[in-house]
């Protein structure tokens, strides 16, 4: 069993800047593959991020690509989403999740373990 656990979430106005974490405990951390999704209201659920197992690969949606950044240390047990120049539709439920298969996923069902999330919340 693997429990997730994010924080770093809040408010912040638009251009802002916030760092999620994710904590992970119960399983050897630095295996797997780790994602972020986020969710905002009356929304799916949609892929953000993605980092393998050592953190040479990472993956991005295009909404987020160049504004945020995926990374990770195995060391800590803990993966990390830095979130530059933030828009208002960047609002949401974010939560962080680990892929026990191989490669990255983009896909919800392509993840195994999953965190209560964190809300960022961007005014303008």
């Amino acid at each position: 069993q693997v429990q997730l656990v994010e924080s770093g979430g809040g408010s912040v106005q638009a251009g802002g800047s916030l760092n999620l974490s994710c904590a992970a405990s119960g399983r050897t951390f630095s295996n797997y593959a780790m994602g972020w999704f986020r969710q905002a209201p009356g929304k799916e659920r949609e892929f953000v991020a993605a980092i393998n197992w050592s953190g040479a690969r990472t993956y991005y949606a295009d909404s987020v690509k160049g504004r945020f950044t995926i990374s990770r240390d195995n060391a800590k047990n803990t993966a990390y989403l830095q979130m530059n120049s933030l828009k208002p539709e960047d609002t949401a439920v974010y939560s962080c999740a680990i892929r026990v298969g191989s490669g990255l996923g983009v896909r919800q069902d392509e993840y195994d373990y999953w965190g209560q999330g964190t809300q960022v919340t961007v005014s303008s």
